[in-house]
């Protein structure tokens, strides 16, 4: 842990979150969902999505980006697919009773589709596939917003850098990847801005196209993989805001609409295994694949092969047990949003 680093106990710290939301306005169940999905993300080491959140989640609910009582609507649905329209609600509230919905789908038919129309921002999105996964399923979520990410071979925005989280069920653990489209989640340039840190070249360009080791905002995301990113975003976009009647993309860059940081649409997916191959057998097909991949001679340099959640899976293990660490700027920020709301910090902060 760094020297500026705090080490805060986990439950604390969500009580704190809950707390905050729900001081906020949001009621206190779903302040609940959002800080279990907030201080999970810290607790795997996805610092990017976690509590450091929490002033740009309140700036949202202060302007009316993000709707504290929304009214959560189904607009369409059939036995294996769902259209629900968010009302602006935080983005975990909306997108866990939406996964719950899916899974009971695919319990029915063997698969279930979502659809989430104008929703706000979800979090760390493997939380969502990870509960079908929980449940025996294989599960999928992304998620779309306005321009943050240059398309291959441009210098300004033109995609977003659409995460997906891709699950699958096992019996010593579950396989769970969850990755943004971009060289790394926008939320990591916030993260160097608590840290005090600059990033590396690669990264992003300053708002005028320039490459740039400021981890401002609004900085220009670069594509993980070039055309590769930027094309799984672009087809992202089509597979949810089009979906919907929502585009996001489009309507910024030509600016018919002026569209809004952290305005969001989302897909998710749950599919029963059991459908397709007897269930029992293909976790223990997932358990042979993992033992396989992690036997591997391992490249120079590199201690061990390590499979898709495996080490957000150890650091939840040391976080549970020795606390989250927060730096000294999340912590600067968390104490100004304590004594706003008038919420007990935490031990330590």
């Amino acid at each position: 842990m760094a020297e500026n680093e705090k080490r805060v106990d986990w439950r604390e710290l969500r009580e704190f979150t809950a707390a905050v939301f729900n001081r906020a306005g949001v009621p206190r169940d779903d302040a609940d969902t959002e800080a279990e999905v907030l201080v999970w993300a810290n607790l795997r080491g996805v610092d990017s999505h976690g509590v450091l959140r929490i002033p740009w989640y309140v700036e949202n609910l202060d302007t009316g980006v993000m709707n504290p009582t929304p009214q959560i609507r189904v607009r369409k649905e059939t036995p294996a697919t769902v259209l629900i329209d968010a009302d602006r609600a935080l983005g975990p509230v909306v997108t866990v009773m939406a996964m719950r919905r899916v899974v009971e789908k695919a319990r029915n038919v063997g698969v279930g589709w979502g659809l989430i129309r104008e929703t706000t921002h979800q979090g760390a999105m493997a939380y969502y596939p990870l509960m079908a996964a929980e449940e025996g399923m294989a599960g999928i979520a992304s998620v779309c917003s306005p321009p943050n990410m240059a398309p291959f071979g441009a210098r300004a925005a033109g995609v977003h850098n659409s995460p997906i989280a891709i699950a699958a069920p096992g019996n010593d653990r579950n396989l769970v990847l969850d990755m943004a489209t971009s060289v790394v989640a926008g939320g990591k340039l916030d993260l160097a801005i608590d840290k005090g840190q600059r990033i590396p070249l690669g990264w992003a360009l300053d708002p005028e196209g320039n490459p740039t080791t400021e981890p401002r905002r609004p900085n220009i995301l670069l594509p993980a993989g070039g055309p590769k990113g930027s094309g799984l975003a672009l087809m992202f976009e089509c597979l949810s805001s089009l979906m919907v009647g929502n585009p996001l993309l489009e309507p910024s860059l030509s600016g018919v609409k002026e569209m809004q940081r952290g305005i969001q649409n989302s897909f998710i997916a749950a599919v029963d295994v059991a459908a397709f191959t007897d269930a029992d057998e293909y976790r223990r097909n997932v358990d042979r694949l993992i033992k396989a991949q992690k036997e591997l001679p391992a490249a120079e340099g590199v201690d061990e092969v390590m499979v898709p959640g495996e080490p957000e899976d150890r650091t939840y293990g040391d976080r549970i047990e020795n606390g989250i660490p927060l730096p000294q700027g999340t912590a600067a920020n968390l104490r100004s949003i304590a004594s706003r709301f008038d919420v007990p910090l935490p031990s330590g902060l």
